[in-house]
């Protein structure tokens, strides 16, 4: 995945046409779209291969079950034309490394979730986040999610890791998140959703989020 604005778009929305268009329209401004339940279960598979004409596409399934299932899961969402998937890390080293090895078997990059960016995302997966991230290090995962939500556990999760993962990190916009200070912390991409696909004008919205992350927390960049 090429950086070049360092932003995602989450497109949680359910209708088809509409995912087309404000992929199309924010094309420009995004380096990845990241699609999930809500239009995958909505339209079917298929989505992941329309929209890929637009972005390369993470499919944020939260992969975390037995290694398997995992491998099952990891192999129909590669099929479908998807350049990365997430997964869950509590699952253990068994799973994730079945991720993974599918994705190297296909050319695709998994993505674990240290952390989450909603406050629940504190109580029980923050005391392991690190612990997760190290894991994902060594199993040689590609990134990691972390929540721009908490830029101060960014910040950690890069120093455990150095330049070894890139980091994801959702929750800029509707949950309180600030672009530039995540990528500040150590973030290589943030991920914006409901700031874009709920605007008036999500390539507007997409345009002005971009020229903050370009300016920086400052706005001198």
């Amino acid at each position: 995945m090429e950086k070049k604005s360092c932003m995602i778009l989450a497109l949680d929305v359910s209708d088809r046409e509409e995912a087309l268009k404000i992929a199309e329209d924010v094309s420009e401004f995004v380096d990845a779209v990241k699609v999930g339940y809500p239009l995958v279960l909505a339209t079917g598979l298929g989505i992941i291969r329309e929209l890929s004409e637009f972005a390369p596409i993470i499919a944020d399934f939260k992969v975390a079950d037995i290694p398997n299932t995992n491998h099952l899961i990891c192999e129909q969402v590669f099929e479908a034309g998807a350049d990365a998937v997430i997964v869950q890390g509590f699952t253990g080293r068994d799973s994730l490394d079945a991720c993974i090895e599918v994705a190297s078997e296909y050319g695709k990059d998994v993505f674990v979730v240290s952390e989450m960016s909603h406050p629940g995302g504190a109580e029980f997966l923050q005391p392991v986040g690190e612990a997760i991230a190290r894991m994902a290090a060594q199993a040689g995962a590609f990134g990691l999610v972390a929540p721009a939500t908490r830029p101060e556990r960014v910040k950690a999760i890069r120093k455990i890791i150095g330049d070894k993962l890139t980091i994801i990190s959702p929750g800029v916009g509707a949950q309180g998140g600030k672009a530039s200070d995540v990528i500040a912390a150590g973030a290589d991409w943030v991920i914006v959703g409901r700031s874009i696909y709920r605007a008036d004008s999500p390539r507007k919205a997409a345009r002005e989020i971009a020229a903050e992350i370009e300016a920086g927390p400052n706005g001198e960049n």
